[in-house]
């Protein structure tokens, strides 16, 4: 009996996991596959890319804000991959009117951007001048943070829960009570026996 009804969950299960990897409304679209890299180099001008990365630092100006981004491949959401090799694609800036405000847009945090190539910026790095290619955005797409992951090391457990037990004991999905904050109880020492009476 629960046959007719596999077919209809699969299709369910393959439709959240679409879902999930669905582009942004605001990035879609069809755009160069030109790298920073090959945008340094030259010859990539009025190219319309879409690019993103972590933010370097955020410069308002009087018309228009720049983002100076390192690079990283975009997933299949469009959203810049974490940063789990150390590996980069340079650097680029990003330039967009109105103000953005750098305690918002802050070190670090992961943006793309869609527009049009204009050209080199050049920038000290350092003592090194290095060309940012430019991008005159007309979408700046800023990602909320990533959930903060917690490792423990290799053999690590819990005081509180004693060996065996922890995360691992539930099985994989682990125990659903165990991101609830712990409570810890701190009794009073007993009171102490009264004296007996002296006769």
């Amino acid at each position: 009996m629960s046959f007719p009804y596999r077919p209809l969950a699969l299709a369910t299960a393959f439709g959240l996991l679409t879902a999930c990897a669905t582009v942004p409304q605001p990035l879609q679209g069809t755009y160069s596959d030109v790298s920073t890299a090959g945008a340094q180099q030259g010859g990539a001008g009025g190219a319309k890319v879409r690019w993103g990365g972590e933010i370097i630092k955020t410069e308002p100006g009087p018309q228009e804000t720049c983002f100076y981004l390192l690079s990283r491949p975009l997933d299949k959401q469009a959203r810049p991959e974490s940063d789990t090799s150390g590996a980069t694609e340079g650097r680029f800036v990003a330039c967009h009117e109105g103000f953005y405000d750098p305690e918002v847009f802050t070190r670090g945090r992961e943006l793309t951007v869609t527009g049009t190539l204009q050209g080199t910026v050049t920038k000290k790095v350092g003592e090194y001048d290095y060309a940012y290619p430019r991008v005159a955005a007309d979408v700046v797409y800023l990602w909320p943070k990533r959930p903060v992951t917690v490792r423990y090391p290799p053999g690590y457990y819990d005081p509180f829960w004693g060996p065996g037990w922890g995360p691992s004991y539930w099985g994989p999905w682990g125990d659903p009570f165990w991101n609830r904050p712990r409570v810890i109880i701190v009794r009073p020492p007993p009171a102490p026996a009264p004296k007996p009476a002296h006769k």
